[in-house]
């Protein structure tokens, strides 16, 4: 009897150390989960590993005239423009890709040439980085820079109007292959220095090749040197953007420190939600591009644009 009583109690003892066991089992767990959760709430929600943002839209004007003592005529413009960034990071790895494009069209009623290309433009890079130390990267960086269609010079001389062809797919275009460091403080800046730089010139058309500096036999020209690329990204004011780009090029040889320099940049404001008001600039100087002035002299020159426009846009 004293032998059974004694298995009884050995029995509910060994019950009840269990239960507690799980019991504080359970207790550590949700302690722990508590705990996981704490460090969540304070390093605050985990970081995206893509983050893709950009302004997209249509830009469109128009003027119409009627009996205007002052002259004038009859115009529509409209371009279409894309400017979107996609960044991927994780770990110690940044890949950074960049798309700035756009293309429009003109009318001018009463002119020799009524219809004129008034905007093209294709820029696309990409950069892969490794962070060997906090915020520089060990970088590979590649570009490509041409435009879509045919374009044309117009002018008007001794009272005609006249149309000079200039420009086409690849000719001129501009490949960039090169190794190097890139600064990233954050996601809105980026400098990036390369002192092994290629660069690949192209004219596929063999009548713009001298236009281009590309040799009458090739439909290319190469190019070793070093480079320097910045970039701005700024998207923290809601529906208010900037995206900026800098570029900048001399070879290793005896026209070492002529640069030739790109650099776009892209403002856009969004507001009732669809209406996009956009400022572009552009501005690119190349040491062996030649360009004529009034007087029909060819030299490198400074190139210039800006386009003011309201349209219909979409903001990301």
């Amino acid at each position: 009897m004293k032998i059974k009583i004694g298995l009884l109690a050995a029995a509910l003892v060994c019950g009840s150390l269990s239960v507690v066991a799980q019991d504080a089992k359970a207790v550590m767990e949700e302690a722990v989960k508590g705990s996981q959760q704490a460090v969540a709430l304070v390093k605050g929600p985990a970081e995206k590993e893509w983050k893709i943002n950009g302004v997209m839209g249509l830009n469109a004007t128009a003027t119409g005239m009627w009996n205007w003592a002052a002259g004038g005529n009859n115009n529509a413009n409209g371009v279409v423009f894309a400017n979107v960034s996609l960044l991927y990071r994780k770990n110690k790895l940044a890949w950074e890709s960049n798309l700035d494009t756009e293309l429009g069209a003109m009318y001018m009623e009463g002119t020799a040439y009524d219809w004129r290309k008034s905007s093209d433009k294709l820029n696309f890079s990409t950069k892969v980085g490794y962070e060997f130390m906090p915020k520089w990267y060990a970088t590979a960086l590649g570009s490509f820079k041409s435009q879509f269609l045919s374009g044309y010079e117009y002018k008007t001389v001794g009272g005609v109007e006249t149309e000079t062809y200039i420009s086409n797919w690849l000719s001129p275009s501009y490949t960039d292959v090169s190794l190097g460091l890139d600064w990233k403080p954050n996601d809105i800046f980026s400098a990036y220095f390369s002192p092994v730089a290629g660069r690949i010139s192209t004219s596929v058309d063999p009548t713009l090749r001298a236009k281009y500096g590309v040799e009458l036999d090739q439909t290319s020209r190469s190019a070793f040197g070093l480079s320097f690329k910045g970039g701005v990204n700024y998207a923290r004011i809601e529906n208010f953007k900037v995206i900026s780009t800098l570029g900048l090029f001399t070879p290793y040889n005896k026209d070492f420190g002529n640069f030739d320099v790109d650099w776009d940049m892209a403002v856009s404001y969004q507001f009732l939600k669809v209406l996009n008001v956009t400022l572009s600039t552009s501005l690119k100087y190349y040491d062996k591009v030649l360009i004529a002035d009034q007087t029909g002299y060819l030299a490198p020159r400074v190139q210039f644009k800006t386009v003011l426009g309201v349209g219909v846009g979409y903001s990301f």
